[in-house]
């Protein structure tokens, strides 16, 4: 299962069906199959908010565990969508409550991964701990020792969320080798230490992957267009990713409210202008989400700046940049570049612009401190 109707499901669910289309098999009876084979969480959810049964399945994964709502949130939506007012779950909470429904067992597989959380109301993965410690104390939890990481519980542990004798740690549950980037394991941690500003720990890091893993820096956006398609063997899929608050590279060609139709973005071929490999459309975090490319361009914008060690958050509104104070909104903004810095499996090139001394939303200054703690960590510039 997986959130909505993201960019994750369709994608999926589309690539079944042009599979099963290949086979001979018609496309009504294709999707007809692999809808009730990946579900919409959404639809699960709505099925047994009356039905009190319990549900047919005894084993569920949710994809992206730490994305699900919470209390406030899901009370929301189901009162403005579904005129639901005597909700008063988080997502978390119900979701369990339903397996609970099961008079003798039922497992949850929750897939997680740190600092992912960018959507407001998203509640991360303590709120399923808080859920299980308040109604459920009756479940086994089994998790990783690494789950104590900062990007998943926020310096909390597991032993301080639910009882030791409910809880089992188990390490072999972690993915300690990343498959998105296969060519590096190394290349999340550099991305935590470059967000974290962790200069030291970026630096030796980068230097670990850089053999492996080219990471290329340049002021040149055909130059970063060039280098992806050069690096790029085959069928090995490429394309241009920027942050939904990138409002000022519209001068450079790049627009971020333009949505894309990431079925075709994703999944068409290189003669169809509307995939990756045309390097027009612009995937943001929230397309591209629990997916990957081979090679990526990323394009930085002003929204997140570095300045003497620290980020400044930015939010374009109107006509000008506004800082963003709110603790939650910095976060979802820094785990939008680290989505954005992790959906590449073998390279990746970051375009910074070189901003303009006319314009007063651009000038060279909010991007030339971003550019240089990035090239003092070591990244080669491509001109």
């Amino acid at each position: 299962m997986d959130r909505g109707n993201g960019p994750l499901v369709i994608v999926l669910r589309e690539s079944l069906i042009r599979d099963d289309i290949s086979k001979g098999q018609k496309r009504k009876e294709a999707a007809r199959e692999v809808k009730t084979f990946i579900q919409n969480i959404h639809h699960f959810r709505d099925e047994y908010l009356d039905n009190q049964a319990a549900p047919l399945e005894r084993v569920v994964i949710f994809d992206e565990a730490q994305r699900a709502w919470t209390r406030e949130m899901a009370a929301s939506f189901m009162k403005r969508k579904r005129g639901r007012l005597d909700f008063t779950k988080s997502e978390p909470e119900f979701l369990i409550s339903v397996m609970d429904r099961h008079t003798d067992w039922a497992v949850i597989v929750c897939l997680i991964g740190g600092g992912q959380e960018i959507h407001t109301g998203e509640a991360g993965l303590t709120e399923w701990f808080h859920a299980l410690q308040k109604h459920f104390l009756h479940w086994r939890v089994y998790v990783s020792q690494q789950i104590t990481d900062t990007e998943y519980l926020a310096e909390k542990k597991p032993a301080d969320l639910l009882p030791g004798s409910q809880l089992i740690v188990e390490d072999r549950l972690h993915l300690s080798v990343s498959i998105r980037s296969f060519r590096s394991e190394k290349v999340s941690a550099l991305v935590k230490a470059i967000l974290d500003c962790n200069l030291d720990t970026a630096q030796d890091l980068y230097i670990q992957v850089a053999n492996r893993y080219p990471i290329y820096l340049t002021r040149n956006l055909p130059q970063a267009r060039s280098w992806v398609r050069q690096c790029a063997r085959g069928g090995e899929r490429f394309g241009l990713l920027a942050s939904s608050g990138a409002a000022r590279l519209r001068p450079d060609g790049i627009f971020v409210n333009s949505d894309i139709e990431v079925e075709h973005w994703f999944l068409d071929n290189r003669q169809d202008v509307r995939s990756s490999y045309a390097l027009e459309g612009i995937a943001t975090e929230f397309d591209i989400q629990g997916l990957e490319l081979d090679w990526t361009v990323v394009a930085w914008d002003a929204d997140l700046r570095y300045r003497d060690g620290f980020w400044d958050y930015k939010s374009f509104k109107g006509s000008k940049w506004q800082t963003v104070v709110d603790a939650t909104r910095q976060l979802y903004l820094k785990n939008s570049y680290r989505v954005l810095l992790t959906r590449a499996r073998q390279g990746m090139i970051i375009f910074i612009p070189l901003g303009d001394e006319t314009d007063a939303t651009r000038p060279p200054s909010y991007y030339n401190s971003t550019f240089e703690y990035l090239r003092k960590i070591g990244l080669q510039v491509i001109d």
